[in-house]
């Protein structure tokens, strides 16, 4: 016996033919990608790193409401606390900027308690409920999987001059100081 509604007497429901299943609703927060995204050359040669550093802004902004797109503040904490190894965050932020999928829209700099700033990033891909933040999707100019193996490639190897020189400076510090053995 097929169920009857009560509502109206004339129209099957449940497994009968012409009952539209509606689909469960998300539990929580989620972020979508366009599937032309997914399938682009410069998603194909981002690397894990790359990825995860997506990921925890696309957190930060998830955290923030879907509002401020193009100024999230992510530490360099929350992505060794998100699991990038602390080495490997620095390559995979000037990746995911060159192949367009973020971009850093404030330097932050470390220091002193009162002198630290996070950096500041805005995702190209991403719709925000803020006016005048729509996606840019800067992934979209590049067209082959070889050009966006060079761009990763120089993306991740283009080292700051400043930064190398205050770690060498740093490094060589360390060695000659006796009281840091």
């Amino acid at each position: 016996m097929a169920y009857v509604s009560e509502r109206n007497p004339e129209r099957n429901t449940k497994a009968e033919p012409g009952f539209i299943k509606r689909r469960k609703k998300f539990e929580g927060q989620f972020s979508g990608k366009l599937i032309e995204m997914l399938e682009s050359p410069a998603w194909k040669v981002l690397s894990l790193s790359g990825r995860r550093v997506i990921d925890r802004i696309e957190i930060e902004l998830a955290h923030h409401g879907g509002y401020d797109n193009g100024s999230l503040p992510v530490t360099f904490e929350d992505f060794i606390a998100y699991g990038i190894h602390h080495d490997a965050i620095a390559p995979a932020i000037r990746e995911t900027e060159g192949l367009g999928f973020i971009r850093v829209t404030e330097h932050g700099r470390g220091g002193n308690a009162e002198y630290r700033q996070p950096n500041k990033f805005f995702l190209t891909f991403a719709y925000s409920r803020t006016k005048g933040a729509e996606p840019t999707h800067d992934w979209r100019k590049i067209k082959t999987l070889e050009e966006a193996m060079v761009i990763a490639r120089a993306a991740r190897q283009n080292k700051s001059a400043r930064a190398v020189e205050f770690a060498e400076r740093r490094a060589k510090k360390q060695k000659t100081d006796p009281g840091n053995r």
